[in-house]
C-alpha cells in the first residue's frame, strides 16, 4: 500500500472512529479485530488485507471505498443565493437547507405586511409545524384561526386547507417545517 494511501486510510478509520465517540478497543470489538491491529490502521504504518479492511468498514458502517477516499471536507458553506427561493404571491419563500432531508420539508416564510398565501395540502397524515420569529402571522387550518407572535409554534395536520397571512404592520418572518409520511405508510 503507497503511503498516501496508507495516510488517507489511517486519517478516515480515526475520524470516523472519533466521530462515532469510540475508542480504539470499542472499535476492535465490534470489527472483531485485535486492537494492535486496529491501532496500526491508525498509524498510517498498516498493510491491512482485504478481510480486514471489509472488518473495519462494517465496524464504522461506511463502504470500503469512504476507508479509501481522499477527505471530504467536514463543513460546506452556502451563500444565501445558492439556496432556493420562490415567491408565490407577495410571500418571500426559502429553503432552509441546500439538501434535502427525506421526509422532511423545511422553509423561511416572509411576509410583508398584508400579505396572504394559501398553503397547499400534503400527503394525508402529514404533521406540520410553523413558528414565527418575527412580526405576526395569522394562520388558518381547516378554518381555526391562530395567531403566532413571536415564539410561538402551532402544529397542525398538513393533509388539511390551511393558509397564511401578515395581518401587521410591519413584515413578518416564520419558518414551516412539515414531517412527510411515506405514501407506503398510508392505508
Amino acid at each position: 500500500m503507497s503511503d498516501e494511501l496508507s495516510g488517507r486510510l489511517a486519517d478516515n478509520v480515526r475520524q470516523l472512529r472519533s466521530a462515532r465517540g469510540k475508542t480504539q478497543q470499542q472499535m476492535a470489538k465490534l470489527a472483531g479485530l485485535p486492537r494492535a491491529t486496529w491501532a496500526n490502521l491508525e498509524s498510517g504504518g498498516a498493510n491491512p488485507t482485504l478481510s480486514v479492511l471489509h472488518a473495519a468498514a462494517a465496524a464504522l458502517a461506511v463502504s470500503l471505498e469512504e476507508l479509501l477516499a481522499p477527505p471530504r471536507a467536514t463543513g460546506r458553506h452556502y451563500p444565501r443565493a445558492d439556496l432556493v427561493e420562490k415567491v408565490r404571491g407577495q410571500v418571500r419563500i426559502r429553503k432552509l437547507l441546500p439538501d434535502p432531508v427525506p421526509g422532511m420539508e423545511m422553509e423561511r416564510l416572509e411576509l410583508p405586511p398584508g400579505a396572504r398565501m394559501t398553503g397547499v395540502p400534503h400527503t394525508p397524515g402529514t404533521r406540520e409545524y410553523l413558528t414565527c420569529e418575527r412580526g405576526q402571522i395569522e394562520l388558518t387550518a381547516s378554518g381555526e384561526p391562530f395567531v403566532l407572535k413571536p415564539g410561538d409554534v402551532v402544529a397542525f395536520r398538513g393533509d388539511q386547507r390551511h393558509g397564511y397571512a401578515n395581518r401587521g404592520a410591519k413584515a413578518a418572518v416564520g419558518y414551516s417545517v412539515v414531517v412527510l409520511v411515506s405514501p407506503h405508510a398510508v392505508a
